[in-house]
């Protein structure tokens, strides 16, 4: 019998763990993968963090690398690695959890291997659980090559031929960005008048001024924090409009349907694609935890991590709190508040 079990070891994960063993409670992280940091090693190569190194902090101990640094997603899963060891957290990995119970007062957690049982159980599997590919997929010809962002390494995995990329975030122009380099023609779908944020602005970098400024410690609760949630979110040290305007990329609107080798956009049909790149989000599922209350959008409902359910708690959801939540050092505020609460 636990006292908590933790499901995920990402950073949301982690960050719990370090305030559980600090408190001196009996714990076990469980994740599916096969090592720390799975869940970043996964992403494509040449993924980089937007946030510099001062800004990376989980509890307890420092990025390891110099201020000003913006973290390869291997340098991050190193640090989750590091972290772990020197906490020395009670770690199950292989693990993936298939239904989580509650009867009278003690969690049931299931597991591919066996049942554990714990008086609390924290949620740390982030939002990105299923990837998202409109249902029109199915109908493209088996000749294209069709690749998930999730999924999506290196151009290496692509086939000789024109590429398009559907998704107008962040994944989606930075893997636009990558591909059109190499010459090839590139198709574009998804909005083009987004907004950019630079990285470093009068000689502070983007984060700096955010912290400054309060913008990532709005409440989603309060007006402004409800404004920017709403609003389209900003593309962030990317040259967007460097990127559209190369000879080689053409933005065509809005993927419609498809038919075979054939696409319909908004503004022409595509009879000439070797390869998509689906850059289209992802949809959670908590439908393994019984006795769930969702959101419409099919998030837990949680006051800043503390669901409906008793001892049932969440971290690492988008906007758990405030839009730091969603960050790798704003995680610490939200598991700080969530042991205080468990605590007292």
């Amino acid at each position: 019998m636990f006292d908590f079990i933790i499901i995920g070891a990402a950073q949301a994960g982690l960050a719990m763990g370090y305030y559980l063993k600090k408190a001196g409670y009996n714990f076990l992280i469980l994740d599916k993968e096969e090592e720390i940091g799975s869940s970043w090693l996964n992403r494509w190569d040449s993924l980089k963090l937007f946030t510099p190194t001062e800004f990376n902090h989980l509890p307890g101990m420092d990025f390891p690398a110099k201020k000003g640094h913006y973290p390869s997603k291997t340098e991050v899963a190193n640090y989750f690695k590091i972290y772990a060891e020197k906490f020395e957290f009670p770690l199950r990995l292989n693990t993936l959890v298939t239904s989580v119970k509650k009867d009278k007062s003690i969690f049931f957690i299931e597991t591919e291997q066996q049942q554990i049982q714990a008086k609390n159980v924290i949620i740390a599997t982030g939002p990105f659980h299923i990837p998202y590919t409109p249902p029109f997929y199915k109908k493209l010809s088996p000749t294209i090559v069709q690749i998930h962002s999730n999924y999506y390494k290196n151009p290496e995995q692509l086939q000789k031929g024109n590429t398009l990329v559907v998704g107008a975030g962040d994944s989606g122009f930075q893997i636009l960005d990558e591909i059109s380099a190499l010459g090839q023609q590139t198709y574009f779908s998804g909005a083009t008048n987004v907004k950019v944020l630079p990285q470093e602005f009068l000689g502070k970098t983007l984060w700096w001024w955010f912290s400054k400024t309060g913008f990532l410690n709005f409440s989603k609760d309060s007006w402004i924090g409800k404004k920017i949630n709403k609003s389209r979110q900003p593309i962030i040290g990317t040259d967007v409009k460097e990127i559209l305007s190369r000879r080689n990329v053409e933005a065509v609107g809005k993927t419609i349907d498809a038919e075979d080798q054939i696409i319909y956009t908004e503004k022409k049909e595509l009879t000439d694609i070797s390869n998509i790149i689906w850059a289209t989000g992802y949809r959670p599922n908590f439908s393994w935890i019984e006795g769930l209350e969702l959101t419409k959008e099919g998030y837990p409902k949680h006051k800043r991590g503390i669901s409906n359910t008793k001892g049932l708690y969440f971290i690492g959801l988008p906007w758990l709190h405030t839009r730091g939540s969603a960050t790798l050092g704003g995680i610490k505020n939200d598991a700080k508040y969530l042991i205080d609460f468990i605590e007292n």
